[in-house]
């Protein structure tokens, strides 16, 4: 017969607490950089080593986001969920406990923490978003989940400049500025921390899709996390999709944190404006992500709109490239607010496609790949883009990540637009969901399920 299905109330709830927690994790990220002489005079420390304040959220999630996922799928959504709010009001009351010049250390082991407790966050979206939200809202949903670490960057250029002027003679006041901004993130993460144990459940009562409904219906113990990263990477779109995400994610990573080298090179003395350019990448990037999730929800043209969207970014970042030095900040204001708006634009059309070519396998797990994926491209990109940026010139850096985007835009079109989810959930496939793939050893068949059955 078949099964029901229902949207939960709730969902709504859950979706609100996991952004504003992801805005939490994300604002203590940037709060160093965008702070880097006043957190250096404070500490006695390099720029150097505060920059490993913000390196240390990219470093530690490479290694720790497979461990990360295979929880999330073991253990469930509800774990991960308090884990991550969890350690990310660890690390934030940790730093209350740094504030003190000769205690660098501690403040490095709190971001570390902090970097964490991202692991667990950044995964999420997908998976919130698909076992919460119908059909017709999933990938909005996605899109606002994701706007959450968006908006919390947002508010890491803004807030803390106004929170800790420099008072390089006075290091008392500095203390007293910087405890103030630590104090209020670890009260105002313990909070969700306690509202994520409220709110989160491992899933609503009724699935609110079919192929969610489908899903379910698979014992547990015929789940293997090893034979799931086996599939996917058998999977030749998806692998495809993996390089092409890495490619354009990474290449915004490295526009982002080299941004201030870039207009200093051709503004001197505007750092105030090169933060401000900054902010508008990321509040375009917001607009762009709700945009897009919500074209996807109406037309589910997966394929179409995030070739298009990449193909734009590359334009964005040609014009973008080749503007920089005209003179004009008002020109970088409106390239840099375009490229903004379709590079992370971008971000939830990836994880959305990534969940539709793999289905049935994990959100998490594609979405975990798709964010390692994006380190590895942002690390290599910056350290290349950075070191052509002083060697020549912005515009040598900016037409090596050009020619990569290039490259990201072939890989994509030449992805199959094979939507399983969506199949699934109009009633069109016969699907079989198999915890393991039809060429390894056969299960019995009461643990093999057809959709077509189940619809």
């Amino acid at each position: 017969g078949r099964l029901e299905t229902r949207l939960s109330r709730r969902r709504l709830v859950v979706l609100a607490v996991f952004s504003c927690y992801s805005l939490v994790n994300a604002f203590q990220w940037i709060q160093y950089s965008i702070l880097s002489n006043v957190f250096a005079g404070f500490y006695g420390v390099s720029y150097t080593q505060i920059d490993w304040l913000s390196m240390v959220y990219m470093v530690a999630y490479v290694p720790l986001i497979l461990p990360a996922t295979w929880l999330l799928d073991a253990r469930g959504l509800r774990l991960t969920a308090l884990l991550g709010a969890g350690l990310n009001a660890l690390g934030a009351w940790l730093k209350c406990a740094s504030l003190a010049p000769d205690r660098y250390p501690l403040t490095l082991t709190a971001q570390a923490v902090g970097a964490v407790a991202q692991v667990f966050i950044l995964g999420l979206p997908s998976r919130i978003a698909s076992v919460w939200f119908g059909p017709t809202e999933v990938s909005t949903a996605c899109a606002v989940a994701v706007l959450g670490n968006q908006l919390g960057t947002a508010i890491g250029f803004l807030l803390p400049p106004v929170l800790v002027p420099n008072t390089p003679n006075d290091i008392d006041l500095m203390a007293h500025n910087i405890s103030i901004m630590f104090y209020g993130t670890a009260i105002v993460s313990t909070l969700l921390f306690f509202l994520t144990g409220v709110v989160f459940e491992e899933k609503p009562k009724y699935p609110p899709s079919h192929s969610q409904a489908v899903l379910q219906t698979v014992p547990p113990e015929d789940y293997s996390y090893k034979q799931s990263i086996i599939n996917l990477f058998k999977n030749i779109p998806f692998v495809l999709l993996l390089i092409s995400y890495g490619i354009m994610t990474g290449a915004f990573y490295s526009v982002s944190t080299l941004l201030n080298q870039m207009i200093v090179t051709h503004y001197e003395g505007e750092e105030v404006n090169a933060g401000r350019i900054g902010l508008t990448l990321v509040v375009a990037g917001m607009v762009g992500s709700i945009i897009c999730g919500l074209w996807l929800d109406y037309t589910k043209t997966y394929k179409q709109t995030t070739l298009i969207v990449y193909i734009l970014s590359f334009i964005g970042l040609l014009v973008f490239t080749f503007t920089l030095d005209l003179g004009y900040l008002i020109v970088v204001f409106v390239t840099g607010g375009v490229l903004g708006f379709f590079m992370t634009g971008y971000l939830p059309l990836g994880f959305e496609f990534a969940v539709e070519i793999t289905y049935p396998e994990s959100e998490g797990t594609s979405s975990g790949l798709l964010n390692a994926s994006a380190q590895i491209f942002g690390i290599v990109f910056t350290l290349v883009q950075g070191k052509l940026t002083t060697d020549y010139n912005p515009r040598a850096g900016n037409i090596f990540l050009c020619a990569w985007i290039f490259v990201g835009i072939i890989l994509t079109a030449l992805i199959k637009s094979d939507l399983r989810r969506h199949n699934v959930n109009s009633g069109i496939m016969n699907l079989d969901v198999k915890a393991v793939p039809v060429d390894s050893p056969a299960e019995p068949e009461n643990t093999t399920l057809k959709t077509q059955s189940a619809l």
